[in-house]
């Protein structure tokens, strides 16, 4: 039997390659009869363009950029595609995991450095950029980014604004003038891993400023200068922020590069197999394994197992799950997609106790999983077109 283990990150404990590592391990260790692959996945979030970068063979390059609050760290991105492609980590400029928990304030958080990376890209010669955006400290809908490729956000006297959410309360028109030229002849792929608006009860504001250090005072805020962002995009631009797809990814940042630099918006999951040449490696497997930290029906909406299972199944290949968390009751939904869900805990922990045992954990369940599927093809519900199995 070969077997494809394509996992996500176990998000506050494993990165993806580790969940992967874990689970090939266990299944080697096992009785199973079998060989392996392993390709961890993204969807968009913390870690995809360092995936992206590893499976396509790129180049590192590194380079010093401002943090969210304006502060030079040293950061890092991938060119690919014999130097035609850039990959940039939001994250890895503007991200949350570069913070304190104290640091976290919102209003004050720029992706100015976000700008910068893109920049210094443009100086290697790239004709497309891919951006994973998930795991952003900020929500300032791209205007850091955008003012750091030379677009000014002025108030109601013309002046320059300062860019964050907080001053950008007094936003009442945007010279693009300035903006880079080279970016009118370069293709720019923003990887999704969220399908939210970017306004609304749902938006970016409301949904993710908390998470991101928002008071509920600054959520309304925040609301509003999105708002006003977006209705500004559209006067200049025509281009309609706030019904763009995944438009309240990063902070609304997704929805900025949308509107001034023309950018797609993807799925980020999706994206990421068709890059990452999933499909060639499930035409070589008989059974998919998958996971993340939790996976149940809000997995659904475009998370990284979902993209995996989904694709499998039109293959007629066997999916399992694993997860820190399943649902305790059956799932119809997921039962269309997964075969087994199996939680990776064999006894009741508290969160911060079962984190630094994932690894063993994933091990321990790999095993399991090998050991289960040695006793016999019957032990898993498989299609009739699976009978390597």
């Amino acid at each position: 039997m070969h077997i494809l283990i394509a996992p996500n990150a176990f998000k506050g404990s494993l990165i993806a390659t580790e969940v992967a590592e874990a689970i090939n391990a266990g299944l080697y260790a096992s009785s199973l009869n079998c060989t392996t692959h392993c390709l961890p996945i993204g969807d968009g979030g913390d870690g995809t363009a360092d995936l992206l970068i590893n499976h396509l063979g790129g180049s590192i390059k590194n380079i010093t950029v401002q943090d969210a609050f304006g502060r030079n760290i040293e950061t890092t991105y991938g060119i690919v595609d014999d130097g035609s492609t850039a990959i940039i980590e939001m994250a890895n400029a503007a991200g949350i995991r570069l913070l304190q928990p104290e640091e976290l304030n919102p209003m004050q958080a720029s992706t100015f450095g976000v700008g910068q990376v893109i920049k210094a890209a443009l100086n290697e010669g790239v004709k497309k950029i891919i951006i994973g955006m998930g795991g952003s400290a900020t929500v300032d809908g791209g205007a850091g980014m955008l003012q750091a490729l030379g677009i000014q956000f002025l108030n109601a006297d013309g002046i320059a604004i300062k860019v964050n959410p907080e001053s950008l309360l007094q936003l009442q028109n945007v010279d693009n003038s300035q903006l880079d030229h080279r970016l009118l002849d370069t293709e720019i792929i923003v990887l999704c891993d969220v399908r939210n608006s970017l306004l609304g009860p749902d938006g970016a504001a409301a949904v993710f400023g908390p998470q991101k250090g928002a008071t509920p005072q600054q959520v309304i805020k925040l609301e509003e200068f999105l708002k006003k962002l977006s209705d500004v995009a559209l006067a200049v631009t025509g281009r309609n922020m706030a019904e763009a797809p995944h438009s309240g990814t990063a902070g609304g940042a997704a929805a900025g590069l949308f509107a001034f630099l023309n950018a797609k918006l993807v799925d980020g999951a999706s994206q990421f197999l068709e890059l990452a040449g999933f499909t060639q490696r499930l035409q070589e497997c008989q059974l998919v394994i998958t996971g993340e930290g939790s996976i149940d029906e809000q997995t659904l909406q475009g998370k990284g197992p979902f993209a995996v299972a989904k694709a499998a199944k039109q293959k007629g290949i066997a999916v399992i799950g694993v997860a820190g968390k399943v649902p305790l009751q059956n799932s119809v939904l997921l039962g269309e997609y997964f075969n087994v869900l199996m939680p990776i805990s064999n006894e009741p922990l508290m969160l911060a106790q079962a984190i630094p045992q994932t690894y063993q954990n994933l091990l321990r369940t790999g095993t399991a999983i090998g050991n289960m599927l040695a006793l016999g093809p019957k032990t898993l519900p498989i299609t009739a077109n699976q009978n390597k199995l």
